[in-house]
C-alpha cells in the first residue's frame, strides 16, 4: 500500500467510473462503540496509521481489492496493520505486525487502470488475535488497546516539550505546513497529540510502530520527545552543513555537494568515511611493508599529499596507483635458498639431460653461496639454437634453488621505457618490465629469465639494450632506478639468465656484462636419450594414453630423428612423437585394441608418412666438381654443397647462390690459389696438367652454392670451394663420406673457424663419417665428449695440400 493525496489527479486516468460515499459512518465504529468480533486485515506497505487520523491509500493487489469490495458491501470496517517486510506483495499472518488501527472506509474511488483509491478513518488501536481466515484475504479477531493515562505535572511537562520541539521542527522543515503548528497547539488530549505528531513525521516505520504500540501515554510522549530531539538536531546540523559547504559549491556539481554533506555528517557523528578508511589502510600498509628509508620517505610524502586531495581530483588516482606499486614491491621479502648441492644436482638431472657446463656453473654458485651468503647472483647468458632447453633450464634452476621464477620476453622490444618504465608526468604511466616482474615474483631474490635478448631493437623511442646495461651490471644493479618509481631498488640478489640464439646482434658492452655459456645442438644419441627419458612419457600422457598402452623402440626413435627431423634441438622431434601418439590414440578411440603397442620403425614410418630428409652427400659428390662443406647458422650447423663446372671461355669466374662479400672473396682466393699451385696440387695427368695456365685461360668457371634463396656468408667455406675447384680441374671426385670446413689463404694455409661443434653435429646428422677441420681447432673438438661424437672422425690440416689429399678420391691412371 502507498499513500496518496486526495484530490491528486491520476496521470492518464479517465473520469472516475464509480464513487462510493459514506455519510454518517462515524457511528459504525465511533469512539466508545463496540468492535466486531473479527475484522478484515489490510496490510500496509512501509507505513503506520494512527487512531483519529484520516489516511488516503492506493490499493492495487487483487487480494486487497477483493477485501475493499467486501468491506464496502458490509459495515465498512477493517484493520490496518504495517507489514514487516515492505517487499512482500501478499504478506501472511507471520509477516505483519500484531498491533494496528481499526477504521472505516470513508470514501472509495475506482480508476480505469484497475486500482482503487480509498480514504480510511482510523478509530481505535487494536491487537490482532487469532486469524480466522487467510483466503481470499486475512481476517482476524481483534481486541482494543486502551490508553493508560496518569494525569500529573510530568504528563503536562512532556506534552508541552513535545509541542515546543515539534513547533521548532515545523519552522525548519518545508514539507510541514504552518497550519499544523496551530493544530498541535490546540490539541488538549496527550494521546491524540502523540498520534498527530507521529503521523506527520518522516521517521522510520519501526519507530512509528513503536509509538503506536505504547499504551502508556507518558512513555509514548517521552519516546516521541527523544525522536523529536534527534530529528531537530539532525535538521539543525544539516542547516549548519549547508552553510559550511555552500560557498565552495557550484550548482553544476551536485554530486560533489552531496559528498561534502556526507563527510560533514560523518565528521559530526565521529564516523570515518570511505576515503579516510582507505587512507588508514594505506598507512597501515606503509608501516608493515618494511620499506627502506628512501622508499619510506617517498611513501609518507605521497600519502600526505593524498590526504589533502579530494577523491574527485585528477591527481588522486595517480598518487593512489603510485602508492599501490610502491607497497606491492618485495622490499624486504626474500625466499630462502636451498643450498643442498646434491639436491640441486638431482633436480637439474631430473629435468635436463647433459648440459654439464651449465649444471656445474649453478652448483658452483650454490657452493659459493653456502660459504659466503652475501654473494650476489650470477648474470648468465645461454646462447644456442632453438629447442635445446634454454628457457626450461631457467625454470629448473629456480626449482633447484627454491626461488620464484619469472620470464621476461624482450624479443621485439624497441622502447627503452619497456625496461625502465615511464615517468609519472605521462598519462597512463606505469613501471617497466623489471619492476612488474619483481611484483609478480613476490620476493627480491627471484630467478629472472630474460628471453630472446638478441632480438631487441631500437628506434626513436630509445635503445632498450642500453637500458639493460644497468640491469645486468653487477656494479650498478644494486641501485636500479625505474623511471616510474624514481627510487633505488637492489637487484644484486636476483639471478639473471638471458637467452639468445646468436650473440652478434647483442651490443658489445651488454655482452661484456654477462657470463656467456654456449649450448650446442644434440647428437643423435643424445636425442634418443632425451626422447626416451622426457619426450615420450610427456607426449604419451598429454595425448590421453597410458604408459602401458604405448612404447617406442630405439629403432623407431632413430628413424624419427634421422628421417623426419633435422634440427639442433628436440622441438620438432617432440612434435613428431606427439603425432605418432595422437594417431595411436585415434586407433584406440575408434575401437582398436587397447593393449600395449610397441611402436617400431616400420609403424613409425607408416604413421608419419613419407620421409622428409635424406642424406645427399653420396649422391651429389659422385661427379667431380662437387664438395661437401659445413656451415654454422643461428639454429645450428648445416651441410652445404659447393658445385663447380667449367665451359669453354676466356677465364672468367661466375659465382652464384646469393653469397655475401666475404664468401665471394673466399671463392676468388680459392681459384687464385689453385691457378698458382695447380702443378703441386694435381701432379700427373689431370685435365689441365700439361699446361695449367692455358686450361684456365680457355675455360670459364661457374661456382655455385645451392639453396640460392638463402643468403650465405663467411670465410669457412674456403676449403670446400678449393676442393670443388680442384676436383673439377683434376677430374677426381670428392670422397662421399667427407665434409670440410676452414678458411684458406693465398699462401695455402688453413685458418681456424668457429662453430665446430654445431658443424660436427650437422655432419653426423647427414651421415658423414669424416670431417676435415683446421688444426688450430683441435682443442675445441677435443672438449666435446667422445660419446657425443659417435663414430665421427676428424682430419686436422694446416695446409691446403693436406686438405685436398684427405678430401679427394685417389687419382686413377688414365687408360692409354
Amino acid at each position: 500500500m502507498t499513500p496518496i493525496e486526495l484530490g491528486d489527479e491520476v496521470p492518464g486516468a479517465a473520469p472516475p467510473i464509480e464513487i462510493v460515499s459514506a455519510e454518517g459512518i462515524e457511528d459504525a465504529l465511533a469512539q466508545g462503540g463496540e468492535l466486531p468480533a473479527a475484522l478484515p486485515v489490510l496490510p500496509l506497505r512501509d507505513m503506520v496509521t494512527y487512531p483519529g487520523t484520516l489516511t488516503p491509500l492506493a490499493v492495487g493487489q487483487e487480494r486487497s481489492i477483493r477485501l475493499i469490495d467486501d468491506v464496502l458491501s458490509g459495515d465498512r470496517g477493517l484493520v490496518m496493520v504495517a507489514s514487516k517486510d515492505p517487499e512482500l506483495d501478499e504478506p501472511g499472518p507471520d509477516q505483519i505486525e500484531r498491533v494496528g488501527v481499526a477504521g472505516v472506509v470513508a470514501r472509495m474511488l475506482k480508476v480505469p487502470d484497475g486500482t482503487i483509491r480509498i480514504l480510511v478513518q482510523g478509530t481505535k488501536r487494536v491487537r490482532l488475535g487469532r486469524f480466522v481466515a487467510t483466503e481470499p484475504y486475512l481476517v482476524a479477531t481483534v481486541e482494543e488497546l486502551e490508553d493508560v493515562i496518569e494525569a500529573g505535572p510530568e504528563l503536562e511537562a512532556l506534552t508541552r516539550n513535545v509541542q515546543r520541539t515539534f513547533s521548532e521542527i515545523i519552522e525548519e522543515i518545508p514539507y510541514l505546513p504552518e497550519e499544523l503548528q496551530l493544530a498541535v497547539t490546540n490539541v488538549e488530549d496527550p494521546s491524540a497529540l502523540a498520534h498527530l505528531i507521529a503521523g506527520a513525521l518522516r521517521i522510520p516505520t519501526a519507530e512509528k510502530q513503536e509509538v503506536l504500540e505504547q499504551v502508556d501515554v507518558a512513555k509514548r510522549l517521552r519516546r516521541l520527545a527523544e525522536i523529536l530531539a534527534r530529528e531537530l538536531e539532525v535538521i539543525q546540523l544539516g542547516s549548519q552543513i549547508q552553510s559550511q559547504v555552500q560557498e565552495g559549491i557550484d550548482k553544476g556539481q551536485r554530486e560533489y555537494y552531496l559528498r561534502e554533506q556526507l563527510r560533514a555528517i560523518q565528521a559530526e557523528l565521529g564516523e570515518g568515511d570511505e576515503q579516510q578508511a582507505e587512507l588508514n589502510e594505506l598507512r597501515e600498509r606503509v608501516e608493515s611493508a618494511g620499506l627502506p628509508e628512501q622508499a619510506r620517505k617517498a611513501a609518507d610524502r605521497e600519502l600526505n599529499r593524498l590526504e589533502r586531495l579530494p577523491p574527485a581530483a585528477a591527481e588522486y588516482g595517480v598518487i593512489r596507483t603510485y602508492l599501490d606499486w610502491l607497497l606491492d614491491l618485495p622490499w624486504s621479502e626474500r625466499t630462502s635458498d636451498d643450498l643442498d648441492v646434491e639436491h640441486a644436482r638431482e633436480v637439474l638431472d631430473a629435468d635436463h639431460y647433459d648440459l654439464e657446463q651449465i649444471k656445474d656453473r649453478i652448483l658452483e654458485y650454490l657452493a659459493v653461496r653456502k660459504l659466503r651468503p652475501e654473494s650476489s647472483g650470477p648474470i648468465l647468458c645461454f646462447v644456442g639454437p632453438p629447442g635445446v632447453g634454454k628457457t626450461s633450464l631457467g625454470r629448473s634452476i629456480a626449482r633447484a634453488l627454491g626461488r620464484s621464477f619469472e620470464r621476461i620476453s624482450v624479443g621485439g622490444v624497441r622502447d627503452e621505457a619497456e625496461i625502465r618504465g615511464h615517468r609519472r608526468t605521462y598519462v597512463g604511466a606505469m613501471p617497466g618490465t623489471i619492476v612488474r616482474a619483481l611484483r609478480d615474483a613476490g620476493s627480491r631474490n627471484p630467478v629472472f629469465m630474460i628471453d630472446e635478448i638478441d632480438k631487441m631493437g631500437a628506434d626513436f623511442r630509445g635503445d632498450p639494450a642500453s637500458a639493460m646495461l644497468e640491469v645486468l651490471d653487477p656494479a650498478q644493479n644494486d641501485a636500479f632506478r625505474d623511471h616510474y618509481l624514481d627510487l633505488d631498488f637492489d637487484l644484486s640478489e636476483v639471478i639473471f639468465i638471458a637467452t639468445a640464439n646468436v650473440l652478434d646482434p647483442v651490443p658489445a658492452p651488454l655482452r661484456d656484462r654477462m657470463e656467456v655459456i654456449q649450448l650446442s645442438g644434440y647428437t643423435v644419441d643424445e636425442k634418443l636419450h632425451i626422447a626416451r627419458r622426457y619426450l615420450v612419457p610427456r607426449q604419451v600422457r598429454e595425448n590421453g594414453l597410458k604408459a602401458t598402452q604405448a612404447s617406442f623402440t630405439d629403432a623407431a626413435l632413430r628413424a624419427i630423428v634421422e628421417e623426419y627431423t633435422r634440427e639442433a634441438g628436440v622441438r620438432n622431434l617432440e612434435r613428431q612423437i606427439g603425432t605418432v601418439c595422437r594417431k595411436l590414440a585415434r586407433r584406440i578411440a575408434e575401437g582398436g585394441p587397447a593393449g600395449r603397442r610397441s611402436v617400431s620403425a616400420k609403424l613409425a614410418r607408416e604413421l608419419l608418412g613419407r620421409r622428409l630428409y635424406f642424406s645427399e652427400a653420396r649422391r651429389r659428390t659422385r661427379r667431380p666438381g662437387v664438395a661437401t662443406g659445413l656451415a654454422w647458422t643461428p639454429v645450428g650447423g648445416e651441410v652445404l654443397f659447393v658445385e663447380a663446372t667449367a665451359m669453354p671461355g676466356s677465364g672468367k669466374l661466375t659465382i652464384t647462390g646469393q653469397l655475401g662479400d666475404v664468401m665471394r672473396e673466399s671463392a676468388q682466393a680459392a681459384l687464385s690459389l689453385l691457378r698458382g699451385e695447380a702443378a703441386s696440387f694435381v701432379p700427373g695427368d689431370g685435365a689441365g696438367a700439361a699446361d695449367p695456365g692455358r686450361w684456365f685461360a680457355e675455360h670459364d668457371i661457374h661456382l655455385h652454392v645451392p639453396a640460392g634463396a638463402v643468403p650465405k656468408d663467411g670465410p669457412s667455406a674456403g676449403v670446400a670451394m678449393l676442393t670443388a675447384l680442384t676436383s673439377l680441374y683434376s677430374g677426381r671426385p670428392v670422397r662421399n663420406d667427407v665434409a670440410m670446413t676452414g678458411e684458406i689463404t693465398l699462401s695455402g694455409q688453413v685458418l681456424p673457424v668457429g662453430g665446430l661443434k654445431e658443424k660436427s653435429l650437422a655432419a653426423q646428422r647427414a651421415g658423414i663419417r669424416r670431417v676435415i677441420a683446421p688444426d688450430r681447432n683441435r682443442g675445441e673438438i677435443e672438449e666435446i665428449p667422445v660419446e657425443e661424437l659417435g663414430d665421427l672422425e676428424f682430419s686436422y690440416v694446416s695446409e691446403a695440400a693436406a686438405a685436398l689429399e684427405a678430401a679427394l678420391e685417389p687419382q686413377r691412371p688414365r687408360k692409354r
